[in-house]
């Protein structure tokens, strides 16, 4: 079967790959020069199913009000006259239920924890290495208030068998040393041992070659135009002003995707979440991460790599704007150094931003449309790589015939059309 793959980030070259693997004859087309030169570029370099939570959460409106008014806030909106950005923050803002995020934070967690053990059995089968680590992630907590709002992810941890480790201050000091003299500052730590680390965009670029060795095609440096359908089915794509036509099309161009479906009658709720991330050359190993921290109050990552640290977060709804604001910087700038003020060398750092495509409830959209032959792999938001393999594997087996190796659902995008499973009587 020949399957034409729109996109070669890190969803794109793992789709490429798996459906490589089960036989297909594959092409991956994208604007770029290489793989992975936008949105996987840069990231904050975690693998982690443990940590698996959709933004759209309780208390989050409340927050916002409050977050608006901060300098360092995690989450900030800037208005713009799309009126893509107003429905998804509404839909947004209507899944910040509990019940919601359970069932949403559910979804995200079983596909993350299947896609961890995929990356692991691809990392086993290929030898590939991307400067990973396999030593979980912790996730700090400043406040006994954000400790204890923790209960709510460890119940859903605990239904799934995920391991985790409540840490208190000298737990957290044994698990990441550099912090012995900021333990004092915090409340208590999640652990998540399972978790791993890597750069991504390392990644992305070796498997995309070995891919190649394969026999995959990329073609770089095309501009993807449309999508052409007729009755139940996609007939081609308009590439470079060439038309374009295979078996199967698989959309993964992240949050670009609402923009090639929208003039064939889908409407994808996929919405860039602007993220920025520095990278900080290390200075000084004994006072760098061992893997990565989480800081909840910021939601900044920082992960360590062999030579680097890649400090990574911030959610701004601004649309598609890839400028890098010195504000956000400075966010990331103050996050490091109160925690890890003498690990690297910050007046050496570098700075980008990138663009998660990312859905109002926070579970990916991968699986089948109205289309016979169009699927989607799509909207991961902030957790690409943590779900890449998993992804990639899951669409797979649906285009083979295949029943995948998870439950399927809730993960496609007639979830948009369907009403929500009734939430249990507690809840209501």
């Amino acid at each position: 079967m020949r399957i034409l793959v729109l996109g070669s980030g890190v969803i794109g070259v793992t789709t490429a790959w798996g459906l490589r693997q089960a036989g297909h004859e594959v092409v991956v087309v994208d604007r770029q020069a290489a793989a992975a030169q936008e949105t996987s570029f840069g990231n904050a370099g975690q693998v982690s199913p443990g940590y698996a939570s959709p933004w759209p959460a309780p208390g989050i409106p409340a927050k916002a009000i409050g977050w608006l008014l901060s300098r360092h806030a995690p989450l900030a909106i800037k208005p713009t006259a799309d009126l893509a950005q107003y429905r998804w923050l509404w839909a947004m803002l209507r899944n910040c239920t509990t019940h919601r995020y359970g069932i949403s934070k559910a979804r995200m967690v079983r596909l993350a924890e299947y896609s961890r053990d995929c990356l692991e059995a691809l990392r086993r089968d290929t030898g590939i290495h991307y400067e990973e680590r396999t030593l979980g992630t912790t996730q700090l907590f400043r406040t006994q208030a954000q400790l204890d709002g923790a209960a709510k992810d460890i119940a859903i941890l605990r239904d799934y068998d995920v391991p985790y480790e409540l840490l208190d201050r000298d737990g957290i000091v044994r698990v990441e040393p550099a912090l012995a003299s900021k333990a004092a500052t915090l409340a208590g730590a999640l652990r998540l041992p399972g978790d791993e680390t890597g750069d991504c965009h390392l990644f992305t670029r070796r498997l995309a070659e070995l891919a190649t060795q394969q026999g995959v095609e990329f073609r770089f440096g095309q501009t993807i135009e449309a999508l052409q359908a007729d009755g139940d089915a996609i007939t081609g794509v308009r590439i470079n002003g060439r038309f374009e036509t295979a078996d199967r099309y698989v959309l993964a161009l992240g949050s670009w995707s609402p923009r090639l479906l929208s003039p064939i009658g889908i409407d994808l709720p996929v919405y860039p979440l602007k993220g920025y991330s520095l990278t900080i050359p290390i200075v000084r190993e004994d006072m760098a991460p061992v893997s990565t921290v989480l800081d909840e109050s910021y939601k900044v990552a920082i992960t360590r790599f062999d030579t680097r640290i890649r400090v990574g977060g911030m959610a701004e709804v601004s649309g598609y704007d890839l400028s890098l604001r010195q504000r956000r910087r400075e966010t990331l700038e103050l996050v490091v150094r109160s925690l890890y003020p003498d690990g690297g060398d910050l007046a050496k750092a570098e700075f980008w931003t990138g663009l998660r495509p990312s859905t109002p409830d926070g579970p990916p959209v991968i699986g089948a449309t109205q289309y016979r032959n169009l699927l989607l792999n799509t909207g991961h938001g902030t957790l690409g790589w943590t779900m890449a393999a998993g992804s990639a594997r899951y669409l797979a087996d649906l285009i083979d015939g295949r029943t995948p190796a998870i439950d399927t659902e809730g993960l496609d995008i007639s979830r948009y059309s369907q009403p929500w499973p009734a939430a249990p009587a507690t809840l209501r």
